[in-house]
């Protein structure tokens, strides 16, 4: 049976490779984005259903690690707002860019509000979540910006919901790296003790 502090490890270790992970996905997904996102609209259209329903396979994932999305309610939101807004995606994107950059907004609040409570309940677990917390702020007005910018008049394209990933991105990898941080020196404390 492991003691508290080995599954308080564990734990750490599961969250270190989940945010790498994510930022590994979001970064690669901003690159297309920005690439052949761009000139190759089925493409595009693959990847804005893709982003939410990644969006809620990674949190089912790491929800399942920490005791299941019963036990962690802010995370089940979420997959279940990511599973709606691919479904939602999906059936909009014959209406227009504007249209999904609607349902994008919409997403990126709730989603937001969600990774903030799930970043301020994990902080008395795993520590480091403060980018984790700052990013579920900034989902939330990335998302208000997306809704000013789907009511107006300007084209849209997958390239304006990029930069609301690429934010992610770099909140997942600070995160990590937080994480490697805050274990190198908790390992060092342990071995000068």
């Amino acid at each position: 049976m492991k003691t508290v502090k080995e599954k308080q490890g564990t734990n750490q270790n599961w969250l270190k490779s989940y945010y790498y992970l994510r930022f590994a996905v979001s970064a690669a997904w901003v690159a297309l984005a920005f690439t052949l996102g761009r000139s190759i609209p089925a493409l595009a259209a693959v990847m804005l259903v893709a982003y939410p329903a990644w969006d809620a396979l990674a949190n089912y994932l790491d929800a399942r690690r920490s005791g299941g999305l019963a036990r962690n309610r802010s995370q089940m939101l979420n997959f279940v707002v990511s599973v709606v807004t691919a479904v939602a995606v999906t059936a909009t994107l014959p209406h227009g860019m504007h249209a999904v950059l609607k349902i994008f907004g919409v997403w990126a609040v709730l989603s937001g509000l969600f990774q903030l409570i799930t970043g301020i309940k994990r902080w008395k677990t795993a520590g480091a979540q403060w980018a984790m917390i700052l990013s579920g702020g900034q989902s939330g007005l990335a998302g208000v910006h997306m809704l000013v910018q789907a009511a107006g008049a300007a084209a849209v394209s997958i390239a304006d919901i990029a930069p609301y990933a690429a934010f992610g991105a770099f909140y997942f990898l600070v995160s990590a790296i937080s994480l490697t941080i805050s274990d190198a020196r908790r390992r060092s404390t342990v071995v000068v003790a």
